[in-house]
């Protein structure tokens, strides 16, 4: 049985790169799985002395895995440039591929779940992405199938990708066909504001790949319970000293059990779990606490 190779990317975080890779090194299949390392470059001498520390902390772990491999940019690429050349790099000599940034850290059994359905799905078109994350937390359903993809741990296959991802340079460009009612699909009637993204420069290949899945009816398989955790919800933008005010619904730590799956000939989303995620992404996840909901009161009212 051929295992899908893992395309990490990293940059100026050492530390999460570190956890990144001790969890994915204690997967059952590490062992047995190629690893490419993504390194971007820096853009002044204080982000290249991160970049090189990142990469000394790439170094210790060569053995952990069948083999491991560094790309070291020479420059800085910047992340889309990134993450789409890393990715047609590696699917030039691969027909999947597992995706990581520098902060997911897998349940130890991630890899078999993302190898097994890569090999179940293979032969189902429609099924385009495999999802590590979910917003949800489901006890009654190991797996669903829904439109919206996760950028948290997934991977795909060469075909799928190949044939549908355009990295689009203008919003009017990627919207270009589509309605209103199909943009207000893609955003679940306005909760789950993605393509806020398009007016990003360079526009974020996440957008354009939810894009490219919707425009071919395609689907995410997607476990029913989280099998990564985004470390870096709490770092930068995301507000570490904010822990007092907010905290993310789905912050949650990976499934530390295999996840059972099965072959659904025609697979569809379900409307139920549909309206699930549309609940879990309102406000991007993010919940308040009692002082938390004053305080946002108190900045909405002094906002100009």
């Amino acid at each position: 049985m051929k295992h899908a190779p893992v395309a990490l990317f990293v940059y100026n975080r050492a530390d999460n790169t570190r956890c990144t890779l001790e969890a994915l090194a204690r997967n059952t299949l590490a062992r047995e799985t190629q690893v490419y390392v993504f390194s971007d470059g820096g853009r002044d001498e204080q982000s290249w002395a991160l970049v090189n520390e990142v990469r000394r902390v790439v170094g210790e772990f060569a053995e952990a895995f069948a083999g491991l491999q560094l790309v070291a940019r020479p420059e800085n690429f910047y992340l889309e440039r990134n993450i789409t050349e890393g990715i047609a790099q590696v699917l030039e000599t691969h027909d999947r591929i597992i995706v990581l940034e520098d902060d997911i850290v897998t349940s130890p059994h991630y890899l078999e779940y993302m190898n097994q359905a890569f090999d179940l799905y293979q032969d189902v078109p429609r099924v385009m992405h495999v999802a590590g994350f979910t917003n949800l937390a489901l006890d009654d359903m190991p797996f669903y199938f829904t439109p919206h993809m996760s950028g948290w741990g997934w991977g795909t296959w060469k075909d799928r990708w190949n044939g549908h991802f355009l990295h689009y340079s203008t919003r009017e460009e990627a919207l270009e066909g589509l309605t209103a009612k199909d943009l207000d699909r893609i955003q679940y009637g306005g909760v789950f504001r993605c393509l806020q993204s398009l007016d990003k420069r360079p526009i974020p290949w996440d957008i354009c790949w939810e894009l490219a899945i919707y425009r071919a009816q395609g689907l995410c398989l997607t476990p029913g319970r989280t099998m990564v955790r985004n470390i870096g919800l709490q770092q930068g933008t995301h507000f570490r000293s904010f822990r007092l005010l907010q905290w993310y619904e789905f912050d949650r730590p990976p499934q530390q059990e295999p996840l059972p799956l099965s072959k659904v000939e025609h697979p569809e989303a379900n409307p139920a779990i549909e309206a699930q995620f549309a609940q879990a992404i309102r406000d991007w996840g993010i919940r308040y606490t009692p002082l938390g909901k004053v305080v946002r009161y108190i900045y909405k009212k002094l906002k100009p």
